[in-house]
């Protein structure tokens, strides 16, 4: 690119901020060149603020008077043509009327952020199809910025959403790290609606607590059915919070305790029968018994048969 003929790379150039104009365009700036720097396999682009437009105090959101400017930022942006991209703009400070001398607000970026809103987008949606470290090895960029991106996006989700009433959720806890850590998620479980809520650190009564402070004792009153397994401390704090809601147990925890009881009274019976002095029939059947019927082998369904009739004394 820098070894075209001036007249050529004036016109990319031209394209290039014409792009920009076109998919990140914000009144009261203008880009105003690009240059290709091969050194760092990057391109930078000039930001200027345009002419007669007044800086926008960073605390009261207000148009103020100029006082004077600070050194040069670099924002990164999308890549393009998998070239890292910046924008270059130097900071202006407001002389505010209400909040005093403070940094300008900038629409593409946020407080300190080196990342511009646009990219932090970019790399929040690619990094639910990838992992972090693989979203950062793709866009030539770090995984703490990756984190950076994907807080601010959920930060930015959960200020602006809107909780609408919530007729249906479930509860339930995932296991990270090494150990006994845990996280308590919250989903609703609707037919036309099905998102995570909330999130909770360690899986505690104290912490689930924490959500139903979050949605408030309004909507707490108007959930009909609660979803979760049969951890007493759950069993609780559903019937307190959400005194009208029917709790459903998760089918899968009470096959799981349905399985555990059948095993614990066929080794049980087992035994008593080998104490007794019977033939122990009911040894090394635990499969016969906690199998689905349509999932038995052909063994499996002749030792139930034998089962039923025993030959016992």
């Amino acid at each position: 690119m820098a070894d075209l003929p001036l007249p050529v790379l004036g016109l990319l150039t031209m394209l290039l901020t014409r792009l920009l104009n076109a998919c990140h365009h914000f009144p009261g700036f203008v880009y105003e060149g690009a240059r290709l720097c091969e050194a760092t396999q990057s391109i930078e682009i000039d930001v200027r603020p345009r002419r007669g437009s007044k800086p926008v105090c960073s605390c009261c959101h207000q148009p103020a008077p100029g006082y004077d400017s600070l050194t040069q930022r670099r924002f990164e942006f999308i890549p393009v043509w998998g070239f890292a991209v910046f924008l270059l703009y130097t900071m202006r400070r407001v002389d505010c009327r209400t909040c005093g001398v403070k940094v300008e607000a900038l629409p593409w970026a946020n407080g300190k952020h080196t990342l511009t809103r646009a990219y932090m987008i970019f790399l929040a949606q690619w990094a639910r199809k990838l992992s972090w470290k693989e979203t950062a090895l793709s866009f030539r960029t770090s995984w703490e910025k990756v984190f950076n991106a994907v807080e601010w996006v959920v930060e930015w989700g959960l200020n602006h959403r809107e909780l609408g009433t919530v007729s249906a959720f479930g509860v339930d806890e995932i296991q990270y790290g090494k150990g006994h850590k845990y996280l308590t998620l919250v989903y609703q479980i609707e037919a036309g609606c099905t998102r995570l809520l909330w999130v909770g650190q360690e899986r505690t009564k104290e912490s689930f607590a924490k959500f139903f402070a979050m949605i408030g004792q309004e909507l707490c009153e108007k959930v009909e059915f609660v979803c979760s397994d049969m951890w007493k401390p759950y069993l609780e704090m559903i019937e307190r919070h959400c005194p009208n809601a029917l709790n459903i147990l998760d089918r899968f925890h009470i096959v799981a305790k349905m399985n555990k009881a059948i095993d614990e009274v066929r080794a049980d019976e087992a035994r008593r029968m080998t104490r007794d002095g019977y033939e122990p029939v009911l040894k090394k059947s635990r499969w016969c018994l906690l199998k689905r019927r349509e999932n038995l082998t052909g063994k499996q369904r002749i030792r139930l048969k034998a089962q039923d009739y025993p030959q016992v004394g």
